[in-house]
């Protein structure tokens, strides 16, 4: 019976290894691409090298192995059981006395195993990949674009200038150009024609050399520049005309590494201690700023006021006093126009008041923005580690139940289940975020709805439950219509 045991959990762990690979590799696309979907506008156009490419494609992959992990558990685990149900194989275990749970027991090892691998990766790996991979994003995002200027229509790729060009020569001299330099502000706008004219950049890469042959230019002229030339005549604007022009744009079209030193601070580039000395050292200062905050305020604002006004009241008021420290008794004392003056003085007052306490507020919002932003990334590295093992248990017990294998069935319900736990888990982040829930209980909102489910199908598969059986369905939803058509 041992050795039986043994070579069915080899069988096991060789189809789900096998299942899960293939799936990880295909989660691990599918997010690639909605990741560089997201950043498309800054790769297209910018004329980068196959090295730069290469390097941003590694980054974004080590980026999305977090979350193509719990996908790919969900999905191997549902093929591999459904397969296994669908084929009788897990009927023939039963029927040896194996219960489901020793069935499952070396895959939910592996995917123990898998949960603290992921952990480790997410803790060591991943703050340095998104660190390597948003300074390449920022660089790429100062990065001009490729000078591809097309024929028949406008290029405003350049900032500040509009260029137009009615055709190209195979030597790719420009024909026919018209140029709009919007540079100086649209007041003083120029405009430029031109029968042939030739790009360059620099050598230096910072500047592009576009040299005009036998044209004209035309440029506004307006009361600073009539100043700057003695004109007294309205002069509406100043032509020239040249047989050989040369400008010097900035376009800047060499490729500069962004500093990585700047982005050691967020909080996608540390591991948990690093995040938990943050949240700490910020927490503390914001506890010192806070008191110091209030005791300011206390202090002008309350307790000694008087004294540094020079009013300090007596310790103890006789009855005669009361009256003249009524309020109603002082205040209809007063004439109309000073009632008025109290009223504007009150209102400033207030308002200053009100102005310093959001400032206060602003300051320690800051802090505690921070903080909440490093509580996030520190709760996301054990929430994503700990949905493998919700998910296993959550596409197991499917597999067993549906008893269908392969990528049809499998395909749709991880999908939606996937869908499901997307949605929970970016609600929860969006509350953590807005503080209007605690961190932990934003980040952990979806493993405490989807864990329990995962227990529920779990007894059910292993109690033999027709839980998705139509056929149960379509029985009990007969007998239903049958009694209420009965009363």
């Amino acid at each position: 019976m041992a050795k039986l045991i043994k070579k069915i959990d080899i069988y096991l762990l060789r189809n789900f290894l096998g299942l899960f690979v293939a799936t990880f590799f295909i989660a691990i696309f599918i997010l690639l691409m909605q990741f560089m979907w997201m950043h498309v506008n800054d790769l297209v156009g910018k004329g980068i090298g196959l090295g730069v490419l290469s390097e941003f494609f590694v980054y974004a992959t080590a980026s999305v192995i977090p979350l193509a992990l719990p996908l790919a558990i969900l999905l191997s685990s549902l093929i591999a059981f459904g397969n296994l149900a669908e084929k009788f194989e897990l009927t023939a275990m039963k029927a040896a006395g194996i219960s489901l749970f020793r069935i499952m027991r070396p895959l939910a090892v592996t995917v123990a195993i898998l949960s603290v691998g992921a952990f480790f990766f997410s803790n060591n790996v991943l703050p340095k990949s998104q660190m390597k991979l948003w300074a390449l994003i920022f660089s790429l995002r100062q990065k001009s674009p490729e000078l591809d200027i097309p024929v028949g229509e406008f290029y405003d790729e350049i900032s500040g200038y509009h260029i137009y060009v009615r055709g190209k020569t195979s030597q790719g001299e420009l024909l026919n150009i018209m140029i709009y330099d919007y540079s100086g502000g649209f007041e003083n706008a120029k405009v430029m024609v031109a029968d042939t004219g030739r790009m360059a950049a620099s050598a230096d890469k910072r500047y592009l050399v576009l040299n005009l042959i036998n044209g004209e230019a035309f440029e506004n002229l307006n009361q600073k520049q009539q100043r700057a030339t003695g004109s007294t005549k309205n002069i509406p604007y100043r032509r020239e005309t040249f047989s050989h022009k040369q400008i010097l744009i900035d376009f800047a079209t060499d490729f500069n590494r962004y500093d990585e030193s700047v982005l050691q601070d967020q909080h996608v580039s540390k591991n948990v201690a690093q995040l938990k000395h943050s949240i700490d050292s910020v927490h503390v200062v914001s506890l010192q700023r806070s008191a110091e905050q209030s005791t300011k305020l206390v202090n002008d604002r309350y307790f000694g006021r008087e004294e540094r006004m020079g009013n300090v009241l007596p310790e103890r008021l006789t009855p005669e006093d009361h009256v003249i420290y009524n309020l109603d008794t002082l205040w209809a004392s007063l004439g109309v126009s000073r009632q008025r003056q109290v009223y504007t003085i009150a209102e400033e007052k207030a308002r200053t008041y009100r102005d310093q306490i959001e400032y206060n507020a602003l300051l320690l919002e800051d802090a505690q923005r921070y903080i909440r932003r490093h509580e996030i990334e520190m709760h996301r590295k054990f929430t994503l580690a700990f949905a493998c093992l919700i998910f296993f248990f959550i596409g197991a017990p499917l597999g067993a139940i549906i008893r269908k294998g392969g990528l049809g069935a499998p395909v749709v319900i991880s999908v939606i289940m996937f869908i499901i736990y997307y949605i929970i888990d970016n609600t929860g982040y969006k509350m953590a975020r807005e503080a209007l829930w605690p961190c932990w209980a934003g980040m952990w909102l979806s493993s405490f709805i989807l864990l329990p489910i995962g227990i529920f199908l779990t007894y059910k598969a292993a109690t033999d439950s027709p839980l998705l059986n139509p056929e149960v369905w379509t029985i009990k939803l007969k007998k239903i219509y049958r009694k209420i058509r009965k009363d």
